[in-house]
Order: C-alpha cells, then sequence, then structure tokens
C-alpha cells in the first residue's frame, strides 16, 4: 500500500515538473512567439499590408521560391515541394512537412536540413514584419548584410552598428527609431528572464517539497501496512528496527526443475526474511498474497503458512495444480508489492499422447480411396486434459492401423507412412491399399483405440472411381443402379426382389418396375449422417453380389444386394460428405451449419426490431406480439422492453427475455407444455406433454419452435449474438427433431424409472408366463383409474408377447409412449423450428450432438458449487483433503467436471438453477480409509473422499475415479 501512495505521489511530482518545464521553455521563448505575433497568421497579415502600404516591399515575391531554395543549397527538394503545393515562400514558410507522406520516405537527416530551412525563413520573415511595423523595412537588406536573421540576432545589434545601418539618413529620425524600437525589445526580453527567474524559484521549492512529502508518505505508508494487518505478531516499534517482512529481501525455491508436464500438482515455497536479514515467522495475518494466471484466468491455490519446525516457521508452501499447458505468470506479493522477482513466469508442457483424446481431423465413418494411390488421414494428437501435444517416436507406443476385409474377415496390411508436421502439431498417415474392396479399419496407438479411430474404408478400382467422379459431375438426377432387395421390414424375402437404387445429392430412393414402364417407390433415404451402410459380404447364387445394409434409424433397415455396391456407397459417401462440409466431427459440422444458415438468409437484414412483452406474462404476450412475423422479422435482430421497466436493450435485456421465456415454455412446472415422466424428479428430462390444459394449444409448440429456431440463427452469426436454449430435451424428443425411429433404448434416459422397473426386467428375464399383449393400459394420474386400451398392433391386446417377439413389443411400447401419443406436438414444434432452420440441415446431427448444438455443454460454477454442497466431517485432517478438492476441482475443464458430476450424481448435466436445484445437495463426505480411491453413491449425490499423504496422491486417485468409474464422453 505505502508503495502504491509513493507511485501515485511521484506521479503528481513528475507531471508538476513537466509543466515547469514547460513554462520555463515557454517564457525563454515567448519574446519570439510575441514579436513574430500569430507566425501562422503572417501570410494574411503580409497581403493585408502589401495592399495597402505602398513603401511595404516584400524582398521577396512568390517566384523567388526556387532562388531562395538554390542560394540555400535546398535545390534537390523543388520538385518534392512542387508535389506537396508549395509554390512560393509564403507557402514554405508555413509548410508542416510532417503531414505529407512524399516526405516519410526522407532521412532524419534531410528531414532536419528542411525544417532548419523553414525556421530560418520563418526567423526572417518576423524580421520583416518586426521592421514593417516600424517603418524600417528598407534597412532588412543592410541587415542580412551584418548577419541578422531575426529578432534574436537583431537584438544583438550595438549603437556603433545602429549608426553604420542608418549613416545615409541624415535626419537621424530612423536611428532615434531604431534605438528605441531595440530598447522596448530588450526591456521585454528582461521582464520575461525576470518572470523565468520566478517559475525557478517556485520549482525549488516544490522539488524540496516533494522529497519531503516522499519521506513522510513513507512513513505513512508503513503506519498504514501496521494498520491493514491488525492480527500481525509485529509490533509497531519493529518497522523502525527492520523487524518486518521485507518483499525485497524474500526469496522462493521451487520444487521442480524444467521442463515439466501438466497432469501434476506443483508445490513451492516462499522463504520471508526481516528488512535486518532475518527470517520472518510468516502467518495467514501477514497480507501475503499469492496470484496465479493462465491465460488470464486465475489459477486456484493452497497456502500453507509456517511449520511447526522452528527453522521452517518463515516458509509459505503454495501448491497449484496444472492440466493446461503453456505460460503461468505467478506473482508473490507482501503488503501489495511485489516480492524480488516477482511476478515469476513458468511453463509447463502438454502430457503423453492419448489415444481416446487423439482423433481423426475431417473424420469421415467411410473412407474412399483408390487401388495402389496413397490416402492421406490427418491425426490431431492430444495429451489427457486435451492439449496439443507433439508427436514423438517411441518403440513401445506407436501408431498403428488393423485393417479386416469385410465378409472374409482376412487381415490386411497396406503400406503405411507417417509425417509430422512440427508447427501444427499434426500427424498425416498415408495409407495405400493394394485390393479393392471393403474393409474395416481400426487406428489405435499403444494398442489404444483411437477417439473416432474406427471407420470403413471404400477401395475402388481406376474405372469405378472414374464413374463415381461423373456421378458427382452431373447436373442431373439420373444416377441409377441395379439392385436385389434380400430383406426389408425385418423380414428376409423367400425371393429376392429385382429393384433399382437412384442417387440425388438429396436423397437414395429403391423403386421396383412393373412392364419396365411403371415404377412404384419402395424406400427414400436422406443423404444425411443417420443414413448408414453396412457391409455384409457377398452372395453366391447371384454370381458373387456384394451384400449392404441400409439404416436410417427411422425405418426398418433394408439388405441389398449388388455388382456395384462400392460404386453405390462411395457415391453417397461423396453426396454426404459435400452435404456436412467434408467432416463428421461434431465441430466440423457445427461450423458447416452456422455457414450454411448465415449463407440462407444473408439477404435479410439483421436490423433492431424493437418490441414491448409483458414480464409477468411473458408466453402470452411475447406470441401475441410475434404471431403475425414473417420469416424477415424473425431473422432481425430483437430488441426488447419490458412494460412498466425502464432500460436500453444493448443485448442483456434481449439475452433476458430468451431465458425466461424458455423456462416459461419448457419447465415443467410454468406452462405445463412440456412434462417429466417422473414429476418429482426436478432432474428429469422434458418430453412435449399430451396431457396438457385445453387452453395450451398446439400454436405455442410451433411458437416454442421458433424461439429454438431463433437461437440457432443467432448462434450462427456468432459472438455476442450466441444463444443457447435453456432446455434438457428427452434424447427421444430430439431424435424426432431429426427424423430417426424411436426404440426402447431411449426409456433409459428419458424415462429410468419405467425402464428401471419395466423395460430392464422384459429385456433380461423370460416372458412366457408374465401374460403380456400387444397393448398398452393408460390410467388416469390422479385417480389411478383405466381410462383405455390402446393397440400397439392391429388385435393387439389379443397377441401374446413371447420371448422371440418381446423386443418388438418393446420397439412399439416406446413408439407409442414416446412417438405416437405426442405427434401433433412434435409436428407442430417441427413447423415453427423449419420456418428458420431447413430439415435437410438438422439432419446432419444425431440426437446427441442436436443437444450440444441446441443447448450447448453444461456450464459450471465454481462459486455456485461452493455455495451450494454440504460437508460431512469437521477432522483437521480431512479440512485439509477439502481444501485440496476445490484447487483441484477449480482447474477441471467442463468435460471433467461432467465426469466429476456423472460419478457423483449419475448425471453429467446439472438442472437449469444449478447446483441449488441439485436434489438431495451435493454433498462432499468423509471417509474412513486411507491413501484408496474416493469412492461415490448416486442415489445421495455424495462423493466420499479418503485422506491422503499429499494433494499429488489425492489428484491422481480422484483423477482415476472420475474416469475409469464412468462411460459415454466421446461425444463431448
Amino acid at each position: 500500500m505505502a508503495d502504491g501512495y509513493k507511485r501515485q505521489f511521484l506521479l503528481m511530482v513528475l507531471c508538476t515538473s513537466l509543466w515547469l518545464e514547460q513554462m520555463l521553455v515557454e517564457s525563454y521563448d515567448g519574446h519570439q512567439r510575441d514579436d513574430g505575433q500569430q507566425q501562422g497568421q503572417y501570410s494574411n497579415h503580409y497581403h493585408h499590408n502589401h495592399n495597402h502600404h505602398n513603401d511595404y516591399h516584400h524582398p521577396y515575391d512568390g517566384s523567388d521560391l526556387s532562388v531562395w531554395l538554390e542560394k540555400h543549397r535546398l535545390a534537390e527538394y523543388t520538385d518534392l515541394l512542387s508535389s506537396a503545393g508549395v509554390s512560393s515562400l509564403d507557402q514554405f514558410a508555413t509548410f508542416d512537412e510532417k503531414k505529407h507522406k512524399s516526405f516519410q520516405v526522407l532521412s532524419t537527416l534531410e528531414l532536419g536540413k528542411i525544417r532548419r530551412a523553414i525556421n530560418l525563413l520563418q526567423g526572417e520573415k518576423q524580421l520583416q514584419e518586426w521592421l514593417h511595423t516600424r517603418g524600417l523595412l528598407n534597412y532588412f537588406s543592410s541587415l542580412k548584410a551584418l548577419s541578422v536573421e531575426n529578432l534574436t540576432h537583431l537584438n544583438q545589434l550595438t549603437d556603433e552598428h545602429l549608426r553604420m545601418i542608418t549613416q545615409h539618413d541624415r535626419s537621424q529620425k530612423d536611428y532615434l527609431t531604431f534605438k528605441k524600437a531595440l530598447a522596448d525589445l530588450r526591456s521585454k526580453e528582461k521582464k520575461e528572464l525576470g518572470s523565468i527567474y520566478r517559475y525557478w524559484v517556485v520549482f525549488v521549492w516544490l522539488m524540496f517539497s516533494a522529497i519531503v512529502g516522499l519521506a513522510m508518505m513513507s512513513l505513512y505508508g508503513t503506519v498504514t501496512w501496521f494498520q491493514t494487518t491488525p492480527n500481525s505478531k509485529t509490533r509497531f516499534l519493529d518497522f523502525f528496527i527492520g523487524k518486518y517482512p521485507a518483499p525485497q529481501s524474500c526469496r522462493v525455491i521451487w520444487d521442480w526443475t524444467e521442463p515439466q508436464f501438466v497432469g501434476k500438482t506443483m508445490t513451492f515455497t516462499v522463504k520471508f526474511y526481516q528488512k535486518n536479514g532475518k527470517p520472518y515467522p510468516v502467518s495467514n495475518y501477514d497480507n501475503i498474497v499469492v496470484e496465479i494466471l493462465h491465460l488470464g484466468a486465475k489459477v486456484t491455490t493452497t497456502i500453507d503458512f509456517g511449520s511447526e519446525e522452528p527453522e521452517k516457521s518463515n516458509e509459505a508452501r503454495v501448491s497449484f495444480t496444472v492440466h493446461r499447458s503453456g505460460e503461468y505468470l505467478i506473482s508473490v506479493l507482501v503488503g501489495f508489492m511485489h516480492i524480488k522477482g516477482s511476478p515469476f513466469k513458468k511453463s509447463f508442457q502438454p502430457g503423453a499422447i492419448d489415444a481416446t483424446k487423439t482423433k481423426f481431423m475431417n473424420y469421415s465413418s467411410t473412407v474412399v480411396c483408390t487401388v495402389g494411390t496413397s490416402h492421406p488421414l490427418t491425426i490431431e494428437t492430444r495429451d489427457m486434459f486435451g492439449n496439443l501435444t507433439p508427436y514423438k517416436a517411441d518403440h513401445q507406443n506407436y501408431f498403428k492401423i488393423r485393417v479386416r476385409e469385410t465378409g472374409t474377415n482376412c487381415r490386411h496390411n497396406p503400406v503405411t507412412q507417417i509425417f509430422y508436421d512440427t508447427t501444427s502439431k499434426r500427424l498425416t498417415m498415408h495409407i495405400c491399399m493394394e485390393k479393392g474392396g471393403s474393409f474395416q479399419a481400426v487406428v489405435t496407438y499403444g494398442d489404444v483405440k483411437l477417439k473416432n479411430g474406427e471407420f470403413n474404408i471404400l477401395v475402388l478400382n481406376l474405372n469405378d472411381t472414374s464413374r463415381v467422379k461423373k456421378n458427382l459431375a452431373k447436373r442431373s438426377h439420373d444416377i441409377w443402379y441395379e439392385a436385389r432387395l434380400l430383406s426389408c421390414n425385418h423380414e428376409r424375402l423367400e425371393k429376392p426382389k429385382k429393384l433399382y437404387v437412384y442417387m440425388s445429392p438429396k436423397q437414395l430412393t429403391l423403386k421396383e418396375y412393373y412392364f419396365f414402364l411403371f415404377s412404384k417407390k419402395l424406400f427414400t433415404f436422406r443423404v444425411c449422417p443417420s443414413t448408414k451402410f453396412y457391409f455384409n459380404g457377398f452372395v453366391n447364387q447371384y454370381d458373387n453380389e456384394p451384400v449392404f445394409t441400409i439404416d436410417d434409424g427411422s425405418q426398418p433397415p433394408v439388405v441389398l444386394a449388388a455388382k456395384e455396391r462400392n460404386i453405390i456407397a462411395a457415391t453417397f459417401t461423396s453426396f454426404l460428405l459435400k452435404n456436412i462440409g467434408g467432416s463428421e466431427t461434431f465441430q466440423d459440422k457445427q461450423n458447416f451449419f452456422n455457414h450454411e444458415i448465415r449463407q440462407l438468409h444473408h439477404k435479410r437484414a439483421h436490423d433492431r426490431l424493437q418490441f414491448t412483452t409483458n414480464r409477468h406474462s411473458i408466453l402470452q404476450s411475447s406470441y401475441k406480439v410475434t404471431k403475425n412475423f414473417d420469416v424477415s422479422d424473425w431473422c432481425r435482430n430483437f430488441e426488447i422492453t419490458f412494460f412498466g421497466e425502464e432500460g436500453l436493450d444493448w443485448g442483456g435485456l434481449r439475452r433476458e427475455w430468451f431465458e425466461i421465456l424458455c423456462t416459461e415454455l419448457f419447465d415443467p412446472n410454468a406452462s405445463g407444455l412440456f412434462k417429466r415422466f417422473a414429476a418429482d424428479d426436478s432432474q428429469g428430462l422434458v418430453h412435449p406433454n399430451n396431457k396438457r390444459l385445453l387452453t395450451q394449444k398446439p400454436k405455442y409448440y410451433e411458437f416454442a419452435g421458433k424461439i429454438v429456431a431463433k437461437c440457432l440463427y443467432e448462434s450462427s452469426l456468432g459472438g455476442t449474438y450466441k444463444q443457447l436454449v435453456k432446455a434438457k430435451f428427452s434424447r427421444s424428443f430430439l431424435a424426432q427433431l431429426i427424423g430417426l425411429r424411436v426404440n426402447y433404448k431411449y426409456f433409459e434416459t428419458d424415462d429410468p424409472e419405467l425402464y428401471k422397473t419395466k423395460i430392464l426386467y422384459i429385456e433380461e428375464n423370460d416372458v412366457s408366463d408374465m401374460e403380456l399383449t400387444f397393448s398398452e393400459e393408460e390410467y388416469n394420474e390422479e385417480t389411478g383409474q383405466l381410462i383405455r386400451v390402446v393397440d400397439l398392433i392391429p388385435n393387439g391386446s389379443k397377441t401374446l408377447v413371447t420371448n422371440k417377439n418381446k423386443l418388438w413389443y418393446l420397439d412399439l411400447l416406446a413408439e407409442h409412449r414416446l412417438s405416437a401419443s405426442v405427434k401433433e406436438e412434435v409436428d407442430s414444434f417441427l413447423r415453427g423450428l423449419n420456418e428458420l432452420i431447413p430439415d435437410n440441415l438438422l439432419s446432419i446431427f444425431d440426437e446427441n450432438e442436436l443437444e450440444l448444438l441446441m443447448c450447448g455443454t453444461g456450464n459450471y460454477s465454481i462459486t455456485d458449487f461452493r455455495q451450494h454442497h454440504s460437508v460431512c466431517g469437521t477432522s483437521p485432517a480431512f479440512g485439509k483433503v477439502l481444501d485440496w478438492f476445490w484447487t483441484i476441482v477449480a482447474s477441471f475443464t467442463e468435460e471433467q467436471m461432467a465426469r466429476l458430476l456423472q460419478f457423483t450424481t449419475g448425471c453429467s448435466q446439472l438442472p437449469p438453477g444449478g447446483f441449488s436445484e441439485l436434489n438431495p445437495k451435493f454433498q462432499i463426505t468423509a471417509a474412513p480409509t486411507f491413501n484408496t480411491l474416493p469412492t461415490a453413491h448416486t442415489c445421495f449425490n455424495q462423493l466420499c473422499l479418503p485422506d491422503y499423504d499429499s494433494i499429488d496422491k489425492f489428484h491422481k486417485a480422484l483423477m482415476i475415479a472420475i474416469n475409469e468409474g464412468n462411460q459415454g464422453f466421446g461425444m463431448v
């Protein structure tokens, strides 16, 4: 603090000194400015006098510029001055060479030469003006002969000089005028010098005051430091004898040598010494601050002051966890003053390559290449914390590819070469296949499969490659191939049916022809990632034709055999990659989606659209305002005003409107448009409510779809416009938005209670004695009375479920409960959503990716976490572990935080209200074990932490627990 006061005081003294210096300079040169009097106005004044006084003859006229320049050895700049518009001496006298780009190419020496010439000319003109106003202009040439070029030179003339230049004036009138004018000039200069002296006196007095004030400020700072640490052991008298912590005497001992790698808990020791050089026993009352920053973000630290050992009483141990590679800025302050060397810079290297985090760039589930041609696969190497990490050749761990032919399962070994770019930290694996056909490939590092390291390879011969290229180049959609239908609707045909496969960039259609004239569409599949090709070997009875399955997730799979299977699949894959931007990774698809949305609406202005809505009836008032909006209106930038409230919307009110409107639309406790299958589960996913009130009409679902579409559109614009949907939608609802078929597996996430009590039991047990039928009984939720029995298939209530058809029954049950019962609501929602967002762009995502696109990953606030948790355990040892826990968690990435939540609560996302809405509350409790892995009880949201020797051991144990105790995070 004292240091801060000193800096402020010194700044004040410096500013005062600069002001006084400026005043002294101005005083010293003041007589020149006064006598020259508006040098910039000289030209106008000169012309005015020239027009009204015939005896005022200027020694130079405008045409003499070149003569003057030549006389002063500046002729080489004549053309340059002319190009800058300088054609006369008057213009040259007021010329500013800094304002003209053509002069910026000149050297400093040349510019100085021109500036001196300008100053010389200005001095001559000031002298001419002074002579003219006193009627002595005719003596200008005589003065020039005496080397008098300005008023300063004139002031140095002696009486003898005056008599000599006025000797032709017999009346001595000019001599007397000259003498009086010079006397006035000299008198004025003396007056200015007196003023300078006074300023010097003031300056010296102020500097003396500054020195005294600085000494007093140091004393005041010392007293202030003492007052800010009232609990310190230091006595007031100790400050005067140097018995207090002196920042410049303290030093840091690092417990590591560089280079160090991420993934560890780092510790360093700060040793504190007094001003008199003796160790200073430090405590947490001594106003010690340790701040660690990485890329501007604060890193949480743990500080242990002092020790029971006397020789270590002056030490503070600082610990922090490193998960991100790069430079860390470490500041250590005593009483707000940096210790010697602070802030320190420490760098940490990324860790070893982690196969589960390493992935292919521009990933495609099917790779198309040509026989005998090298095909590149780009890999981005990352460590376990997601840092880009360099690739180094390792004899124990290395990248390798395993390839097996589909159908025969024969192993193939493609020629493989690996190249690494040290700048981009990306590795390129080149593979060359020597045999055509379809293959399954797995790429591993250290025998662990990469994050997206499994894919199909279609190897075409040169002729097939040429045919695929021609298909892609066609503008007409007349691409067709003959095939045989082997199986459909979950039944194998007794006799394969001949049909034709038609392809376009948007869809793949299977058609059957009658009499070669009339066609009938049998199946249509969209060209999108949800449409999958599976390769199944060959059919011997049809000349060994390759077999493949097409499944889009919304209709039963179809099994086909076709001679040109590889061409069909390669053409489909090429169309697909073009439709989704060239890659099947979520990040690449998201970038492509945002680009396409911007392009789709680029002709619609994003200008402001103001409207007022009522906060207390947000759904009804917002719907009423926007119900007549067209697409162009929805693309405009909403500027919100709440009824009866003041405030300008610079983006904050708009975001607030989106948030409270989404809460009203999607919170089951608000409008009732959506529900949770378990009403008492505050963390459950929301699904359209088919038992809503009669007042909640389908138009509100269409409005909800438009709001979600608006959020997606705004997010595509990026920056401050990004707007996420505040909701946790059921997976089956998201699947229906992109046209996927609903199956019984969705019960596990959407209705976990039903899944555990009924679905899982039927799936895993014998149902022969359960007397189940293909029907569903519906009951009144309030009275429990049976309302009706719904047949899942025709005459379903009389058709028994067997072990053979029980999975079909479960799928039909899911179709009824999750899809058919809410068809009206889903269709209305889609109508609103598709008004801004085309169906073909939504379909490039799966249901998990769609949730990420609309709702984003979970946002986890450590502050919120610390405010809304409970602790069970009060021992000092557990208190230490708890401090370590917060230090480690503060450095977690979003994925690691999601894993911790999944490990403890069973769900990776928080309720809309954050940790405060977790029920039961997140509980951290002490476990009666030592140096073992943490455990959790998800039914109680309870995390059990054992005791540990060190924060480093605790860190490793916690990471093992949350990583090995969770599944399913590859998507994030």
